[in-house]
């Protein structure tokens, strides 16, 4: 495969930011261009497919993204619980170092888009949100968590961050990370062996 023009990817991190900090409607190519100072022209020779093709890809790079940060975590992790510390420990210092204005680069397309614009938005959502579960769950099972156990916990811990991201916005504080952090903790220490 092809790598990716810098212009077109400089487009898909603008459009992943830009969805983060305002949502999928809020997002025109206007302001990805201004953002990713790409010339204007190479927004339809990139995206033919305009805007739905955009954040298709900027949320699949937010889930590749999500994905490298729970490996690094799991990486740096001798238990589940541990794993799910340094996991929402990262959400939470991201979301505090932006000021509380950062949000989930696939939730918009759930939450605005999904079944709305095009089935492919849902699609595109479902898949990285899925993929995102799948490598918590796996890294859980590594750490010696039994497999629906895994799949459980992988399920609440991505959840429990979705769901912290919205109420930390919404309140200019990283409360919300701290409490789903210190309930998922004792449940991770509760299906794992390793504690």
């Amino acid at each position: 495969m092809g790598k990716r023009s810098d212009a077109k990817e400089k487009m898909v991190q603008a459009a992943k930011q830009l969805m983060r900090e305002r949502g999928y409607h809020a997002t025109a190519f206007s302001d990805v261009l201004e953002l990713s100072k790409a010339p204007r022209g190479s927004v339809y020779f990139h995206f033919p497919g305009g805007k739905t093709q955009l954040a298709m890809e900027a949320a699949a790079a937010h889930a590749h993204e999500q994905i490298g940060i729970i490996d690094d975590a799991a990486a740096r992790a001798d238990s589940a619980a541990r794993f799910v510390e340094l996991y929402l420990d990262l959400a939470r210092d991201g979301m505090a170092a932006s000021g509380y204005a950062r949000g989930c680069g696939i939730a918009p397309l759930v939450v605005e888009a999904a079944g709305q614009d095009s089935d492919e938005l849902a699609e595109t959502s479902r898949r990285g949100f899925t993929e995102m579960t799948d490598r918590l769950a796996y890294h859980f099972v590594a750490l010696g968590v039994e497999r629906s156990a895994a799949r459980a916990l992988a399920d609440a811990v991505l959840a429990g961050v979705e769901g912290a991201m919205i109420t930390s916005r919404a309140l200019g504080s990283t409360a919300p990370y701290d409490s789903v952090r210190a309930a998922l903790v004792s449940y991770a220490a509760a299906v794992s062996p390793k504690g």
